[in-house]
Formats: C-alpha cells, sequence, structure tokens
C-alpha cells in the first residue's frame, strides 16, 4: 500500500468512523431472492481453481480487510439485559453420566459445535473445541467434556471436522484425544490434522461417502463458507457439512454455513433426516454475516427444506463471534418459533452437558 500521509490517513479514519453513527441496511428479501435464484446443478460443479476452492453456485462476499474495518467500526445494535446476560445452563459430570447410562444412542452437547453421539455402540463427535480461547475469542461457558475425559470414556472415537475456523478445528483439543481416533475431514486438512494426531485422517470431497463400519456411511455435502487459518491461506482447504447415515438413524451435521440452495437438494437427495444440528450463531450484522452465517429464520427455513424431524441448534452460548450476545440466538430462536406456530416439541434447545437420547420414529 502507498503511503497516505497524515492527511489521507485521517481523512481514512474519519471516513470509517462516520460508520458509527451509520449502520448498514440489509435487504432480506432481495438477498434470499438471489439464493433461490441459483442453480442446483451448481451444487455439484467443480469448486477448486488456482488453488483455491469456492462455492460455484454463489461468489464469497465478505471477508476483504476494508469490510472487516467497516464492521468493526460499525455502529452495534442495542440488546436487553436478558439478551446480554442470558447463558445455557450446565450439567456437570458429563462422563459420569455417560458411562452409568444404558446401551442406547444419544446425543450430548459439549458445548459450541461440539457434540458427542453414541450410535450403535460407536462414539462420535464434532468439530472438537475444550481449550479456553478459539485463537482470541475466549470461551464464556466450560465444555461439558475434555479429551482426557474423553480418553477414559472410550478407546475408540471418530471425529469429524467441517472446516479449519479456530472455533472448529483446534489443535489443542485434537492433540487430547484418544490414541485410537479416526478423522473425517474436507479436502485439504489432512496432512495438517496428521502433523497433530496419529490417528487415521480420510479426507473427503463434496458428495463423497465413507464406509465408517456396522452398516453405517458418512456423507460430505457442501456448505457456503470459506476457510482461512495461519499458515493455511485464504480458501486453501475445504469446508463441508455430513450427513451420518446408520441402519436406525440419519443426523446432519451442518458445520457453518449461511443459507443456500442445498438444504432443499440434500432434503430432495437424503429423505428422512431425524436430526439436523445447524448453526445459529454471527448473524449480526447482517449486512456482513449473511453470506457466511444463517440467521435464525433461515437456519428454520434450512430445517424445513431438509425435512429433518428434530432441529438442534449449534454454536450459541459458548463464544462471542458476531455482534449478538452469545446466548442470543436462544432467545431470538425461541420467539421466532412462537410468531411462526411452529411445534416446540421437535425443537431440542439442549443446555451444555445435556444427554438427549435419539428418539425413534414411530
Amino acid at each position: 500500500m502507498q503511503q497516505l500521509g497524515t492527511f489521507g490517513w485521517v481523512s481514512l479514519i474519519l471516513l470509517f468512523s462516520s460508520c458509527m453513527h451509520n449502520p448498514v441496511p440489509f435487504d432480506e428479501v432481495k438477498w434470499r431472492e438471489r439464493v433461490e435464484d441459483q442453480s442446483v446443478e451448481k451444487l455439484y460443479a467443480a469448486h477448486f481453481n488456482d488453488k483455491k476452492y469456492f462455492n460455484p453456485w454463489m461468489p464469497m462476499e465478505h471477508g476483504k480487510f476494508w469490510q472487516v474495518l467497516k464492521w468493526q467500526l460499525s455502529k452495534k445494535a442495542q440488546y436487553t439485559d436478558e439478551e446480554r446476560a442470558f447463558r445455557p445452563k450446565f450439567i456437570p459430570d458429563l462422563k459420569r453420566r455417560v458411562q452409568s447410562l444404558p446401551p442406547g444412542d444419544f446425543i450430548a452437547w459439549v458445548g459450541h459445535s461440539t457434540f458427542l453421539l453414541r450410535l450403535k455402540g460407536e462414539f462420535w463427535i464434532t468439530d472438537p473445541i475444550f481449550s479456553e480461547r478459539a485463537f482470541l475469542p475466549k470461551r464464556m461457558t466450560p465444555p461439558a467434556m475434555t479429551g482426557g475425559e474423553l480418553k477414559d470414556l472410550t478407546p475408540r472415537l471418530n471425529v469429524v471436522i467441517s472446516h479449519n475456523h479456530y472455533d472448529h478445528l483446534d489443535a489443542d483439543s485434537i492433540r487430547s484425544l484418544p490414541e485410537n481416533t479416526r478423522f473425517f475431514v474436507p479436502l485439504g486438512l489432512k496432512a495438517y490434522v496428521e502433523s497433530i494426531h496419529k490417528g487415521a485422517v480420510r479426507e473427503m470431497d463434496w458428495w463423497e461417502d465413507a464406509d465408517v463400519g456396522g452398516g453405517a456411511k458418512l456423507v460430505c455435502l457442501p456448505a457456503q463458507h470459506w476457510s482461512r487459518r495461519i499458515g493455511q491461506g485464504y480458501n486453501r482447504t475445504l469446508w463441508a457439512s455430513f450427513l451420518l447415515v446408520t441402519s436406525e438413524t440419519s443426523i446432519y451435521y451442518g458445520g457453518d454455513s449461511g443459507y443456500f440452495i442445498g438444504y432443499k437438494e440434500f432434503g430432495r437427495k437424503f429423505p428422512n433426516i431425524d436430526y439436523a444440528l445447524l448453526s445459529t450463531t454471527a448473524y449480526h450484522p447482517r449486512w456482513f454475516m449473511h453470506y457466511a452465517h444463517k440467521s435464525v429464520p433461515e437456519a428454520l427455513d434450512a430445517f424445513q427444506d431438509l425435512g429433518a424431524k428434530y432441529f438442534v441448534p449449534t454454536q450459541w452460548g459458548t463464544f462471542a463471534l458476531g455482534d449478538e450476545p452469545p446466548g442470543y440466538p436462544a432467545l431470538d430462536l425461541k420467539r421466532t418459533i412462537k410468531e411462526r406456530n411452529l411445534d416446540p416439541s421437535r425443537f431440542l434447545i439442549l443446555d451444555i452437558g445435556q444427554i438427549e437420547p435419539i428418539r425413534r420414529s414411530g
């Protein structure tokens, strides 16, 4: 960058400071029209070019330095005392409670996007992070379990990692996992995970499926997101969502994603999804976050598109990643469910450490 000089820097600072008094408007109707106008065929198109991955159905819209700066200098929305203070409850002794359970399938929330699942006797965990920080953001609620406790719980673990952002791929947490761990990661992440853990690593591309044993399979699916990490560069590794299918249960783990045409296609291609674990965080301000993160109304629309039986919100209550307080999405979700007159029994807003037995149909 050329030298701006004193006057140039002052002008630049004044320009961006003016954003503090001018919140950026966002047109939800036009955004939805753009989403609906995308071609489903592009979900199956090539998504790697010139050493970078991309979303072929719609170009990436945020992440540039000036946009990040504009967001940081923009005037923030106002939240009530309840919205600022609300947090999920913490239920202690998850390891002990799991050990005392009779055989059976369950989902337990460890915190953020980290969920522990037991399906047909196999343990799975999504995007494990037990650390105090996700690079910079500090944890506001403790994890319900640690890697050391997982070692006591099971000698064999299956791990699904959706992408390389620090709140989803935490090196210290991965190092702490049992030695006999299998990892399933998007393209480009195998070498990194192998550098920090001795477990077997399976790299997967969108629409690829893996036989994970016992008649179960894991399907890697698109997500509308992006990737960046120190040492890995912008979009040098893929991002994904996953569908885990056993003979009795199918669970969709959405990772991190904005609302996009993929959800309708997943619902069409994979009918009878039982559980949809969908992200609900970092969606304020909408003008900046709308591409890579769903608002609560969009998360509910994604749930409907998937045709799933139960909705489990993820990523809320642990880190402050957007303008909204960490606990705000749960309150927003409860309000929106009521406004839409939806059946509340289909929405499982878990507390940290809560164990939810898998519900069988019929």
